[in-house]
């Protein structure tokens, strides 16, 4: 197999794939809010934890350091119109549950609302935060996960991605995109490697 030569891109925030997520908190007036943010993953499994990076300037921002609390909803492909406008609008300005015309839904182990429109939510604790150049990158606690039933896999324990259908990210192209089809099981697929001769 021929090596292909690389071009260099510099520093940029280039990881693929990005998730589309919507960070959802309570403002200061109890009002829910929410914003999409792709910089955000699971960072730990035991406790549980998720990290999501967000600009001080942000509306969200505040909330989830006065709250310590938010939900992380994972939208579908079909609102991938909403999840964009949630990016571009500040809630300072604007009801974006009532222009998107979204169902809020106060979590139950944290004090913060969800989408009840979109499929997995994730209630979250906020554990620590850390300022690091241009974003507060924000440590939580997941506290839960919930998933609407007809999303669940044949055996009813798992969400199945190909029904949730979330929404992927492309940083470079501001594109959005949708998964692909099921290339291999992992912890599988790769024993044909294992003790390869």
């Amino acid at each position: 197999m021929a090596i292909k030569q690389k071009r260099s891109l510099g520093a940029t925030p280039l990881l693929y794939p990005e998730p589309a997520l919507l960070i959802v908190t309570y403002d200061a007036d109890g009002k829910p809010n929410a914003m999409t943010a792709a910089w955000t993953g699971i960072c730990v499994s035991d406790p549980v934890s998720l990290m999501v990076a967000v600009q001080p300037p942000r509306h969200t921002h505040d909330a989830l350091l006065a709250r310590k609390a938010f939900t992380v909803c994972v939208p579908s492909e079909k609102l991938v119109a909403e999840t964009d406008f949630m990016g571009m609008v500040s809630g300072k300005k604007c009801d974006k549950f009532a222009a998107c015309g979204f169902t809020s839904v106060k979590a139950e182990y944290v004090d913060a609302p969800y989408i009840a429109e979109c499929p997995i939510i994730l209630e979250c604790s906020l554990t620590q935060h850390q300022r690091i150049g241009s974003h507060t990158i924000i440590i939580a606690e997941v506290r839960d996960v919930k998933a609407d039933e007809d999303c669940l896999d044949a055996s009813g324990g798992f969400p199945d991605i190909e029904k949730v259908l979330p929404i992927i990210f492309d940083c470079g192209s501001r594109n959005y995109y949708g998964i692909g089809k099921k290339i291999g099981k992992g912890w599988s697929i790769g024993k044909s490697l294992i003790n390869k001769d």
